[in-house]
Order: structure tokens, then C-alpha cells, then sequence
């Protein structure tokens, strides 16, 4: 399978609108954004597990990286609430289930060869850093080798400078109303600009809470 496969073009999902498709396993449904391959596959989703869905044992070649948006997600390690942020590395395994149900922010196979770290942050304790411009704070979620992630949480009326994207961004809306001059983007949605895009973002009364990836796309 091949969706969105072609990372020179941006695309833009509004996952709230996307029907949920079921995944092989009972209980557990995903809305997918890009994708290339089949159930092995170098992907990006929206993952739902229903209260007390489980998912069989099996090991993340390519590595595996969630963010909880909803519910309380669950493997043999431990239990993380909405907010934590995970990694798991290439060669990692684990049997995850969730007992009330949960939402999740998922990427597969998209780890830099060397990155062989464990992430597991639970960003609702974490620390905001000042961002660039009065009303933008960040929190660094990870970084290897010029690829980073992080939450950027935006005050009302807030305006960022115009700028560029050399290793392209991608962007997922958790929460308020995310705006640029391409667009408007409201909670749950998805955007992916190829390298050297630029935009001039902001947002008006609502604010906005994003994930935002730079630096990964080829």
C-alpha cells in the first residue's frame, strides 16, 4: 500500500472527519495519514483501542514512536496516561493493551539508523521552555542527528515569523485552532510540508497545542 507516499507534496487531513478502518486485531481501529507497505510499514495513524482491546506481542524493526492523546495506554512496562510521549527503538518489543480505552498518535519505521534511544516523557509534569516570539513555549521531546520533535503550545493571538523548513515539518493539531496563510486547522488535524516549504503561522482566540516534527522527511 502507498498513501501520501510522495513527500514532495503537502497534504493536510482532518482526522476528526476520517472514518475509523479496522486493524487485524478486534478492538483496535486506526485512521491512516501516509503509508508505505502493508502491515510492515513505514506509516503514520491515529490509533483507537477500545476499553480492554490488546494487541499480540511483537517486535518494532523499524521503531515505533506514539503520543497518548486520549484514554491511559498500557504494555508490560508500565501504564501512560494521555500526554506521555513515547519511543520505542528499532528491536523493541512489547504486548500493549488498554484496559479504559485510549487514543494515540502513532509513527512506524521512521527512526535515523543510530537512534536507538527509549523515550517515555510525560509531558503534562514537563517544563516549557520561551519560545521565539512572546505567546510560543516549547517542550523538546527528542532530537538525533537534526530531526526534532517537540509540543508547542501557543497563547491566543499569537504570530510566528515567516520561515523555512529545509528538512520539511509535520504538524498535528492536539488541541485548539492552528492557522497559517495556507490554511485553517482545528483540533485532530494533520499537516505534512515538504522540504524548503515556508508558512507564516498563528493563531487568533483560540489558541493551539501542536506536535510538530522538522528535519525527518526525505
Amino acid at each position: 500500500m502507498k498513501l501520501h507516499a510522495d513527500f514532495t507534496q503537502r497534504v493536510v487531513l482532518h482526522t476528526t472527519q476520517m472514518d475509523w478502518q479496522e486493524s487485524p486485531l478486534p478492538g483496535v481501529r486506526r485512521k491512516m495519514l501516509d503509508r508505505i507497505g502493508d502491515e510492515v510499514a513505514r506509516a503514520t495513524s491515529v490509533v483507537a483501542y477500545a476499553p480492554g482491546a490488546s494487541f499480540s506481542a511483537h517486535q518494532h524493526g523499524g521503531g515505533e514512536e506514539i503520543l497518548v492523546l486520549e484514554g491511559e495506554f498500557s504494555d508490560e512496562a508500565g501504564h501512560y496516561p494521555a500526554g506521555t510521549y513515547l519511543r520505542n527503538p528499532p528491536g523493541s518489543d512489547h504486548a500493549p493493551f488498554s484496559a479504559s480505552g485510549c487514543t494515540l498518535f502513532v509513527k512506524l519505521w521512521q527512526f535515523a539508523p543510530g537512534d536507538a534511544q527509549r523515550v517515555c516523557l510525560q509531558t503534562r509534569t514537563q517544563p516549557w521552555r520561551q519560545g521565539l516570539v512572546p505567546g510560543l513555549t516549547v517542550m523538546p521531546l527528542h532530537e538525533f542527528e537534526g530531526v526534532n520533535t517537540a509540543l508547542v503550545h501557543w497563547a491566543p493571538h499569537t504570530r510566528f515569523n515567516p520561515h523555512v523548513h529545509p528538512g520539511g515539518e509535520e504538524i498535528f493539531v492536539i488541541d485548539g485552532v492552528f492557522y497559517d496563510e495556507w490554511g485553517t486547522y482545528p483540533q485532530g488535524s494533520w499537516i505534512r510540508s515538504p522540504r524548503y516549504s515556508q508558512h507564516k503561522p498563528f493563531t487568533q482566540a483560540e489558541g493551539a497545542l501542536i506536535y510538530v516534527k522538522v528535519g525527518h522527511l526525505p
